[in-house]
Protein backbone atom coordinates (compact mmCIF):
# COMPACT_ATOMS: atom_id res chain seq x y z
CA UNK A 1 0.00 0.00 0.00
CA UNK A 2 1.95 3.21 -1.21
CA UNK A 3 1.51 6.63 -0.87
CA UNK A 4 -0.59 9.11 -3.45
CA UNK A 5 0.12 9.75 -6.68
CA UNK A 6 -2.12 12.74 -6.45
CA UNK A 7 -0.77 14.82 -3.81
CA UNK A 8 -2.82 18.34 -3.38
CA UNK A 9 -3.48 19.83 -6.24
CA UNK A 10 -4.15 16.89 -7.91
CA UNK A 11 -7.49 18.10 -8.78
CA UNK A 12 -5.96 19.46 -12.35
CA UNK A 13 -5.82 15.74 -12.83
CA UNK A 14 -9.47 15.09 -12.05
CA UNK A 15 -11.47 14.42 -15.43
CA UNK A 16 -15.22 14.85 -15.90
CA UNK A 17 -16.11 10.75 -15.50
CA UNK A 18 -16.61 9.57 -12.09
CA UNK A 19 -17.72 6.55 -11.05
CA UNK A 20 -18.71 5.70 -6.96
CA UNK A 21 -18.90 1.94 -7.17
CA UNK A 22 -20.87 1.24 -4.28
CA UNK A 23 -21.67 -2.65 -4.22
CA UNK A 24 -24.93 -4.17 -4.44
CA UNK A 25 -26.51 -6.53 -1.63
CA UNK A 26 -24.95 -10.29 -2.96
CA UNK A 27 -22.56 -9.19 -5.35
CA UNK A 28 -18.78 -10.66 -4.77
CA UNK A 29 -15.78 -9.02 -4.75
CA UNK A 30 -15.25 -10.51 -7.99
CA UNK A 31 -18.32 -9.48 -10.34
CA UNK A 32 -17.97 -5.95 -8.08
CA UNK A 33 -14.07 -5.76 -9.47
CA UNK A 34 -15.27 -7.07 -12.94
CA UNK A 35 -18.09 -4.04 -13.48
CA UNK A 36 -16.08 -1.75 -11.98
CA UNK A 37 -12.51 -2.68 -14.36
CA UNK A 38 -15.53 -2.93 -17.58
CA UNK A 39 -16.42 0.99 -16.89
CA UNK A 40 -12.76 2.02 -16.57
CA UNK A 41 -12.02 0.05 -19.96
CA UNK A 42 -15.19 2.33 -20.95
CA UNK A 43 -13.50 5.49 -20.31
CA UNK A 44 -14.51 6.17 -16.38
CA UNK A 45 -11.53 9.06 -15.04
CA UNK A 46 -12.01 9.32 -11.09
CA UNK A 47 -12.69 6.30 -9.27
CA UNK A 48 -14.84 6.14 -5.70
CA UNK A 49 -15.00 2.90 -3.58
CA UNK A 50 -18.18 3.50 -1.33
CA UNK A 51 -19.03 0.90 1.08
CA UNK A 52 -21.65 2.52 3.29
CA UNK A 53 -21.56 0.10 6.87
CA UNK A 54 -18.75 -1.88 5.67
CA UNK A 55 -16.73 -3.00 8.65
CA UNK A 56 -13.13 -2.12 8.39
CA UNK A 57 -11.13 -4.99 6.90
CA UNK A 58 -13.53 -5.85 3.88
CA UNK A 59 -13.23 -2.33 2.80
CA UNK A 60 -9.59 -2.37 2.74
CA UNK A 61 -9.83 -6.00 1.26
CA UNK A 62 -11.61 -4.66 -1.33
CA UNK A 63 -10.24 -1.42 -1.56
CA UNK A 64 -7.11 -2.69 -1.92
CA UNK A 65 -8.13 -4.33 -5.46
CA UNK A 66 -10.01 -1.57 -6.81
CA UNK A 67 -7.10 0.79 -6.18
CA UNK A 68 -4.64 -1.84 -8.22
CA UNK A 69 -7.32 -1.14 -10.91
CA UNK A 70 -7.13 2.36 -10.83
CA UNK A 71 -3.57 2.41 -10.89
CA UNK A 72 -3.86 0.12 -13.89
CA UNK A 73 -5.84 2.44 -15.63
CA UNK A 74 -3.97 5.94 -14.40
CA UNK A 75 -6.87 7.35 -12.79
CA UNK A 76 -7.00 8.37 -8.89
CA UNK A 77 -8.87 6.45 -6.15
CA UNK A 78 -10.92 7.52 -3.83
CA UNK A 79 -12.50 6.57 -0.39
CA UNK A 80 -15.98 7.57 1.04
CA UNK A 81 -16.17 8.66 4.10
CA UNK A 82 -13.48 7.21 5.76
CA UNK A 83 -10.00 9.11 5.89
CA UNK A 84 -7.85 6.58 7.92
CA UNK A 85 -8.58 4.12 5.64
CA UNK A 86 -7.73 5.98 2.51
CA UNK A 87 -4.42 6.35 4.41
CA UNK A 88 -3.71 2.82 5.03
CA UNK A 89 -4.66 1.99 1.74
CA UNK A 90 -2.44 4.83 0.22
CA UNK A 91 -5.83 6.02 -1.98
CA UNK A 92 -5.58 8.93 -3.90
CA UNK A 93 -8.12 10.85 -2.36
CA UNK A 94 -11.51 10.59 0.20
CA UNK A 95 -14.90 12.05 -0.61
CA UNK A 96 -16.32 13.50 2.60
CA UNK A 97 -19.87 13.99 3.25
CA UNK A 98 -21.97 16.84 5.53
CA UNK A 99 -21.94 14.56 8.77
CA UNK A 100 -18.31 13.37 8.28
CA UNK A 101 -14.89 14.65 9.66
CA UNK A 102 -14.10 18.35 8.24
CA UNK A 103 -11.58 18.30 5.50
CA UNK A 104 -9.32 20.08 8.16
CA UNK A 105 -10.10 17.35 10.75
CA UNK A 106 -9.30 14.54 7.72
CA UNK A 107 -5.92 16.54 6.77
CA UNK A 108 -4.42 15.54 10.16
CA UNK A 109 -3.75 12.26 9.26
CA UNK A 110 -4.30 12.16 5.24
CA UNK A 111 -2.59 13.72 2.75
CA UNK A 112 -4.13 12.73 -0.62
CA UNK A 113 -7.59 14.93 -2.05
CA UNK A 114 -10.08 16.37 -0.53
CA UNK A 115 -13.96 16.35 -2.05
CA UNK A 116 -17.25 17.45 -0.13
CA UNK A 117 -20.55 16.96 -0.71
CA UNK A 118 -22.67 19.62 -0.71
CA UNK A 119 -26.20 19.92 -1.31
CA UNK A 120 -26.89 24.27 -1.47
CA UNK A 121 -25.12 26.66 -1.99
CA UNK A 122 -24.12 27.84 1.75
CA UNK A 123 -22.41 24.51 1.32
CA UNK A 124 -20.48 25.09 -1.17
CA UNK A 125 -18.98 28.11 -0.29
CA UNK A 126 -18.38 26.76 3.17
CA UNK A 127 -16.20 23.70 1.10
CA UNK A 128 -14.48 26.38 -0.99
CA UNK A 129 -13.24 28.03 2.20
CA UNK A 130 -12.24 24.84 3.64
CA UNK A 131 -10.10 24.42 0.73
CA UNK A 132 -11.88 21.43 -0.93
CA UNK A 133 -9.91 20.13 -3.99
CA UNK A 134 -13.12 19.64 -5.79
CA UNK A 135 -16.71 19.60 -4.86
CA UNK A 136 -20.41 17.75 -5.70
CA UNK A 137 -23.55 19.31 -6.47
CA UNK A 138 -26.42 17.78 -6.00
CA UNK A 139 -28.43 15.56 -5.92
CA UNK A 140 -30.12 16.99 -9.37
CA UNK A 141 -32.30 14.17 -8.75
CA UNK A 142 -33.21 12.18 -6.09
CA UNK A 143 -31.93 9.03 -6.21
CA UNK A 144 -32.17 5.76 -4.22
CA UNK A 145 -28.56 5.91 -3.30
CA UNK A 146 -29.54 8.83 -0.83
CA UNK A 147 -32.67 7.56 0.55
CA UNK A 148 -34.38 10.59 2.02
CA UNK A 149 -32.26 13.48 0.53
CA UNK A 150 -34.57 15.66 -1.39
CA UNK A 151 -33.34 16.56 -4.36
CA UNK A 152 -31.50 20.31 -4.55
CA UNK A 153 -32.11 20.07 -8.84
CA UNK A 154 -30.91 21.66 -11.57
CA UNK A 155 -31.19 25.18 -10.39
CA UNK A 156 -28.62 24.32 -7.79
CA UNK A 157 -26.44 23.36 -10.92
CA UNK A 158 -26.97 26.48 -12.58
CA UNK A 159 -25.61 28.11 -8.97
CA UNK A 160 -22.84 26.32 -9.23
CA UNK A 161 -21.98 27.15 -13.05
CA UNK A 162 -22.12 30.49 -12.11
CA UNK A 163 -20.14 30.92 -8.82
CA UNK A 164 -17.65 28.24 -7.97
CA UNK A 165 -15.07 29.54 -10.47
CA UNK A 166 -12.52 27.08 -11.45
CA UNK A 167 -12.71 25.07 -8.47
CA UNK A 168 -13.78 21.28 -9.86
CA UNK A 169 -17.13 20.39 -9.11
CA UNK A 170 -19.51 17.48 -10.26
CA UNK A 171 -23.29 16.98 -10.65
CA UNK A 172 -24.38 14.11 -9.07
CA UNK A 173 -27.80 12.66 -8.34
CA UNK A 174 -29.66 9.96 -10.48
CA UNK A 175 -27.85 11.30 -13.76
CA UNK A 176 -28.13 8.98 -16.53
CA UNK A 177 -27.67 9.44 -20.29
CA UNK A 178 -31.43 10.08 -20.75
CA UNK A 179 -31.01 13.42 -19.02
CA UNK A 180 -27.31 14.23 -19.10
CA UNK A 181 -28.11 17.12 -21.89
CA UNK A 182 -30.52 18.83 -19.31
CA UNK A 183 -27.44 18.92 -16.74
CA UNK A 184 -25.03 20.41 -19.38
CA UNK A 185 -27.21 22.54 -20.44
CA UNK A 186 -27.48 23.80 -16.70
CA UNK A 187 -23.67 24.68 -16.88
CA UNK A 188 -22.04 21.46 -15.50
CA UNK A 189 -18.84 19.78 -17.20
CA UNK A 190 -18.23 17.27 -15.12
CA UNK A 191 -20.87 14.28 -13.40
CA UNK A 192 -20.80 11.72 -10.74
CA UNK A 193 -22.59 8.69 -11.77
CA UNK A 194 -23.31 5.54 -9.96
CA UNK A 195 -26.07 3.41 -11.35
CA UNK A 196 -26.11 4.46 -14.87
CA UNK A 197 -22.62 2.58 -15.64
CA UNK A 198 -23.07 0.19 -12.39
CA UNK A 199 -26.20 -1.02 -12.97
CA UNK A 200 -25.86 -1.37 -16.71
CA UNK A 201 -25.92 -4.25 -18.82
CA UNK A 202 -22.61 -3.10 -20.46
CA UNK A 203 -20.72 -0.85 -17.84
CA UNK A 204 -17.99 -0.77 -20.78
CA UNK A 205 -20.78 0.72 -23.30
CA UNK A 206 -22.69 2.58 -20.85
CA UNK A 207 -19.42 4.45 -19.53
CA UNK A 208 -18.14 5.17 -22.85
CA UNK A 209 -21.24 7.10 -24.21
CA UNK A 210 -21.39 9.25 -21.06
CA UNK A 211 -17.39 10.04 -21.82
CA UNK A 212 -18.56 10.88 -25.40
CA UNK A 213 -21.57 13.09 -24.64
CA UNK A 214 -19.46 14.85 -21.83
CA UNK A 215 -16.30 15.68 -24.32
CA UNK A 216 -18.96 16.29 -26.64
CA UNK A 217 -19.47 19.97 -25.25
CA UNK A 218 -16.86 22.87 -24.33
Amino acid sequence: MGLSRWPRGGERLLGRLYLVVTPRPGWTFAETLDRTERALAGGVEVLQLRAKDWEARPTLELGERMLALARRHGVPFFLNDRPDLAALLGADGVHLGQGDLTPEEARRFFRGMVGRSTHAPEQALRALEEGVDYLSVGPVWETPTKPGRPAAGLAYVRWAAENLGEKPWYAIGGIDLGNLDRVLEAGARRIVVVRAILDAPDPERAARALRERLYGVA
